[in-house]
């Protein structure tokens, strides 16, 4: 049913919630588990190169962080993660990551740091689902 699966992650406590049901259906559907982190947006305003470059350390950090936690969290799990970053509009990324990558299931978590989760049904998790070209699962 579920072959391969893909959790958007920011790290969020929803992400987390959302990363344990990835994790578990992995395992019961005997799945391939994915991720993916999305960097919205560098700065548009930056005075000099140094804050474009103190930006993308901050952001490579961040995001290695996220994926080193969910990697240790499905590995406890002997399930394996593939992690994946991109940059760019998170409904947009996330929906032709999914379609691109023939995934059969999107697993999302409801409340997040950033837009992606951030807002409140109706807006982008909606679009997430009615844009997915697979099943999604959003996680409260």
């Amino acid at each position: 049913m579920f072959r391969k699966n893909l959790i958007a992650n920011d790290g969020s406590e929803g992400a987390k919630k959302a990363l344990k049901v990835a994790i578990n259906l992995a395992k019961k559907y005997d799945a391939e588990l994915h991720s993916i982190c999305v960097e919205e947006k560098v700065p548009h305003y930056a005075a000099t190169i140094g804050e474009v470059e103190e930006y993308r350390k901050e952001a490579n950090e961040f995001f290695r962080k996220i994926n080193e936690e969910a990697r240790e969290a499905a590995w406890r799990e002997n399930i394996e993660l593939h992690t994946k970053v991109l940059a760019g509009h998170e409904v947009e990324t996330i929906v032709h990551y999914a379609k691109e990558g023939n995934f059969d299931l999107l697993v999302v978590g409801f409340m997040g740091h950033s837009k992606i989760f951030g807002r409140v049904w109706g807006s982008t998790s909606q679009n997430i689902t009615k844009l997915s070209p697979c099943t999604v699962i959003v996680v409260k």
